[in-house]
């Protein structure tokens, strides 16, 4: 049995305890406690972008989620997830990219921790590959004869997809590229951003990355500098095997702040170095996306960041590094937007207020008992990092464990009942503004 103990402040502890070899085979039984009732019973409100749970949900709003409906999202998954009485149990369908499965896991196994009890039962599908699973032109929707879509959670969605979309592994850690838990990393970028004024910062847009890791990223590799062309962009190709084989010295997020511009390009889908990006106190540029995670839907243009046109880019990152070195004191203004919506909104308790809030709104909505599955192992904190290879694997993982049970509770949801038409607001808001870059990009001014 794992013992509980209180810290100098009070609080209760439950760390990772690898000493009994047992833990690598079976769960404690007690790890953490059973219900948990925080001091604090003032909860903040939560950011705008929570939102965006209700429209991701709203397939399933009229007819609910039965068990034919979740079986049927095995096909689309990578694992099915389970949660009875506070304990976790997983099936693994099929493989995935590194990592990805492991720590999206267990993110999950943390939530279980910072907010005990509190996380209804539920059985849910996880997509962990780049692109969505779920594509609406596969089911009709409406009409007389309806066919439901499996629900099948996953890092992204898009206008063409029906993935509920849920905070992706890195913010626990991407061990294969060297890229540190969010929460720590967040804490690097923002000591970075105080070692050069933006005014100082070199007049270019940045961009590092992999150029040749999707199709999507080919007209991008135009708008380097060259000795026909520049575009105001410097970009960067990485090669990840090459930067293992180097100790990632050239690879590390937080000395990328040192440019007034950042370029976020997508790859094969979304990709999570939109957050790295954007807390950069750099003015982002981005680059017109197709597809979106869970936060960047709330995002204003020429607020938060600079759009970018994907069928004009190049001379769109142009347009957009002159008005900026033009305009600095409004450009530095929409860099320090971008990168104040991450850092308040962003934080990591947010991040796993989201996840419970959308797990909370998933679960009301399924017709069936969650069950654990026959033969089923509970898994843990233990189960999942003591007998983890490789040091930087566990090392990001004691990193990322929630150590205490919050001591406030969950943010409060902004009501379902206004959510239609405040969206519509936002969305013709953004058209607007939008329509107002293209409209300078096209005359070739600002004025």
């Amino acid at each position: 049995m794992l013992s509980l103990y209180k810290n100098h402040t009070g609080q209760i502890e439950f760390p990772l305890n690898c000493s009994n070899r047992h833990f690598t085979l079976t769960c404690p039984s007690t790890y953490y406690p059973a219900t948990y009732e925080p001091q604090d019973s003032s909860p903040k409100v939560c950011p705008e972008y929570f939102r965006w749970i209700h429209e991701d949900l709203r397939p399933w709003k009229s007819t609910g989620i039965t068990r034919e409906m979740l079986d049927r999202g095995k096909n689309y998954s990578t694992f099915k997830l389970v949660i009875v009485k506070g304990k976790a149990y997983v099936e693994k369908y099929r493989g995935t990219y590194q990592t990805r499965d492991v720590f999206t896991i267990w993110g999950i196994l943390q939530l279980l921790r910072l907010y005990p009890g509190k996380v209804p039962d539920l059985e849910l599908m996880f997509w962990c590959e780049d692109k969505p699973a779920v594509e609406k032109k596969d089911f009709e929707l409406e009409g007389p004869k309806p066919i439901s879509a499996p629900p099948v959670f996953h890092y992204c969605g898009s206008e063409d997809s029906l993935d509920i979309v849920f905070p992706d592994w890195t913010f626990w850690g991407w061990a294969e590229t060297n890229i540190r838990p969010w929460e720590k990393m967040l804490e690097s970028l923002i000591e970075s951003n105080k070692k050069m004024k933006w005014k100082d910062r070199l007049p270019y847009a940045y961009w590092k990355g992999n150029l040749w890791s999707s199709p999507n990223r080919i007209p991008l590799r135009k708008c380097n500098v060259s000795h026909k062309h520049d575009w105001n962009a410097r970009l960067y190709s990485l090669h990840w095997d090459d930067e293992s084989q180097q100790g990632f010295k050239n690879s590390k997020l937080e000395d990328q702040c040192t440019h007034r511009y950042k370029i976020y390009m997508e790859g094969n889908a979304w990709s999570v170095s939109e957050k790295y990006i954007l807390a950069c106190d750099s003015m982002s540029l981005i680059i017109e996306p197709e597809y979106y995670d869970f936060f960047s839907r709330s995002m204003v243009p020429l607020k938060h960041y600079w759009p970018i046109s994907i069928n004009n880019m190049c001379s769109d990152i142009k347009f957009a590094v002159n008005w900026g070195n033009t305009h600095t004191s409004k450009a530095e203004a929409i860099g320090k937007g971008g990168s104040n919506f991450i850092q308040e909104n962003l934080k990591m308790k947010f991040v796993y207020d989201y996840m419970f809030h959308l797990l909370s709104e998933y679960a009301k909505l399924l017709r069936f008992e969650p069950i654990v599955p026959k033969g089923a192992l509970e898994i843990c904190s233990e189960t999942m990092a003591c007998p983890m290879d490789g040091p930087i694997w566990k090392k990001f993982m004691v990193e990322s464990m929630v150590k205490s049970p919050s001591d406030t509770l969950p943010c409060t949801m902004p009501p379902p009942n206004s959510y239609p038409q405040v969206r519509q607001e936002f969305l013709q808001k953004k058209e607007i503004i939008i329509g107002k870059v293209e409209t300078w990009e096209d005359r070739g001014s600002w004025q």
